[in-house]
């Protein structure tokens, strides 16, 4: 992305062209980079990698204000959720509206036509999307998020030449194309086939299911080979691709999800992505990247949420006043705005160490999605409650809002995967630590539930364990040490629980569940004294006031939380609901009569 390159956690395949074979070598990078979300199972708090906080240059800020009043302009009166809701299509003059104003390729470099914004420029447009419309930003975030972003990637200067173009100018849609009949979050495991020929192209066949965007322009297939997996651009046209028929949702209803299906599909060797082999880490790269762009977007609809509420129990009144003056309506307002705090603070602390490419992002990526789907669907259902019977009404932006942000929590890896994805990493890195219980030997976790690729080659260097969060602002030192105490306790349980369950800790999803909830709650704390102390040193505490309050609150919110998770690895009734859960099944449903 021009000077502000996107880079993986692993760097992207380098192909240099060898002048005497006249073929192409890929090289990897796969030294280590540190992580803020691992170092805390270490019981180890980095503050290098979230102090400070990552803000936008000086350089970029214009180029983003200009794209971001750009973005409101053109959806303020050009672009009705309604109409293309009842179209079932955002339509196709809003795809060359957007790509006229740069807004289809944000991240891809002013070389390719694209506005070459960094992570954090990007995800701020997205989240302007995400006021107006949760189906535009889907196809928006399909498009750009996960469709486009292998190949500016991974692709080499030819391929980005041939196909970027016209996707950043919205002459072409992108799309991604991993989900399967029989695979969902073992995406490993992917049963569609690619055979190399002998003249180096290959014959794909097999189905993709749930694929946005699918029966358009330019997709990145993931396929199986006897090479290992690859990664095929597939474009619209090539004899064999059959799309539909389009799934009938329940929201994002002006989405195009089709099932495509790939019977003997010759694909150009000119179309591989990186080599043979690297197909599954380009995919989940990819999602890790795409991730982020959902924590905003959502944001974005957590903010419309709250205006929308706040005008409503403005205006009506009952019982003689306007119902916002009912503590009851102001306590929804301000847990909205706490929690919109919180989101938005971890959301940008984690693209900015994507555009820093200091550091391993991909737990922290993970964390955010499941937060921000979580309290999304949480915020929503408050404000939904705030505007009482209006809201049921089908016509009402909330009535469509509810069964828009219901898929959040599934796609791009559903949060309980990815909870059990984060604390597998996080144990597998102490397990690391412990010599007595390294011969553990823990399933790597891309295997073991079959999700993302792991960036556990090493644990964190003591270099990287300062005892507190330094950096932070003065007015943060109570929080500070309670994060340092939380850090310990997160340490120290995930060591009872190795202790406890040996390498059977793959498969208690409590344990797990437990710890990645605790471990997302110190980084979103971690997130918030980070940006409230860069807001504070810039602007000062006087005229900082309002900000240090929502703050706090989000602090103190998400310790309990944290303090919560961890008891209830102590003290539970997991053993009840094992037996409940057993009974259930055995019984085929409810058992018990009056």
């Amino acid at each position: 992305m021009g000077e502000h390159h996107v880079e993986p956690p692993h760097k992207p395949l380098v192909r240099s062209s060898c002048p005497f074979h006249n073929v192409r070598v890929s090289t990897v990078d796969r030294t280590p980079k540190p992580s803020f979300v691992k170092s805390l199972f270490l019981g180890q708090v980095a503050s290098e990698i979230v102090l400070p906080y990552p803000m936008l240059s000086e350089e970029e800020r214009p180029r983003v204000e200009a794209a971001v009043a750009s973005a409101r302009e053109f959806l303020a009166d050009g672009y009705d959720p309604d109409r293309a809701e009842r179209e079932g299509w955002i339509g196709d003059d809003v795809v060359r509206e957007l790509g006229e104003r740069g807004l289809t390729g944000l991240y891809v470099a002013p070389e390719y036509g694209g506005l070459g914004l960094s992570q954090s420029g990007y995800c701020r447009v997205m989240e302007e999307f995400g006021r107006v419309d949760g189906t535009l930003t889907v196809v928006m975030g399909v498009h750009q998020s996960i469709g486009t972003k292998p190949i500016h990637l991974y692709g080499t200067d030819e391929q980005k030449a041939r196909w970027l173009p016209d996707l950043a100018a919205g002459r072409k849609l992108a799309a991604f194309a991993l989900t399967e009949p029989n695979v969902g979050s073992d995406a490993y495991a992917v049963e569609t086939r690619a055979e190399r020929q002998s003249d180096g192209s290959w014959v794909l066949n097999g189905e993709k299911r749930w694929i946005g965007n699918g029966d358009r322009d330019v997709l990145t297939v993931f396929a199986r080979s006897d090479l290992g997996h690859v990664a095929l651009v597939v474009e619209k046209g090539m004899a064999g691709v059959e799309t539909g028929p389009r799934f009938q949702t329940l929201g994002l209803k002006a989405n195009r999800l089709q099932r495509v299906r790939f019977r003997d599909v010759r694909v150009p060797g000119e179309n591989l992505l990186g080599e043979p082999g690297d197909g599954f880490r380009i995919a989940m790269n990819t999602l890790n990247n795409g991730r982020m762009s959902m924590g905003t977007g959502i944001a974005g609809g957590m903010k419309r949420f709250l205006e929308l509420s706040l005008e409503h129990t403005s205006g009506r009144r009952q019982f003689g006043r306007p119902l916002v003056d009912f503590e009851m309506v102001e306590e929804k307002l301000a847990d909205m705005a706490v929690q919109i705090y919180g989101i938005e603070s971890a959301s940008y602390l984690t693209t900015g160490l994507v555009d820093r490419g200091t550091a391993d992002f991909s737990l922290e990526s993970a964390l955010v999605k499941v937060s921000a789907s979580d309290v999304g669907w949480h915020a929503l259902n408050r404000a939904f409650q705030l505007h009482g019977g209006a809201a049921y009404m089908d016509d009402h932006p909330l009535a469509k809002a509810l069964r828009d942000f219901r898929i959040f929590p599934i796609f791009e890896g559903a949060n309980d995967v990815l909870r059990a994805f984060v604390a597998l990493n996080g144990l597998r890195a102490l397990s690391e630590d412990l010599p007595d219980v390294a011969s553990l030997k823990l399933t790597d976790p891309v295997h073991s539930i079959g999700l993302l690729a792991p960036y556990v080659s090493g644990r964190i260097g003591r270099a990287l364990r300062p005892d507190r969060l330094h950096g932070a602002s003065p007015v943060f030192a109570r929080a500070v040490r309670s994060l340092s105490e939380q850090t310990v306790r997160l340490r120290d349980r995930a060591e009872a629980a190795l202790r406890r369950h040996g390498s059977r800790v793959q498969e208690r999803q409590l344990v797990q569940k437990r710890l990645s909830e605790a471990a997302g709650g110190i980084l979103a704390q971690a997130a918030v004294i980070s940006r409230a102390s860069a807001v504070f040193e810039r602007d000062g505490l006087p005229i900082s006031g309002a900000e240090r309050t929502v703050a706090q609150a989000f602090l103190a919110r998400a310790e309990r939380e944290v303090h919560r998770q961890l008891r209830g690895l102590e003290v539970n009734d997991d053993r009840l609901v094992a037996q409940i859960g057993r009974s259930v099944r055995q019984d085929r449903g409810y058992a018990f009569e009056l």
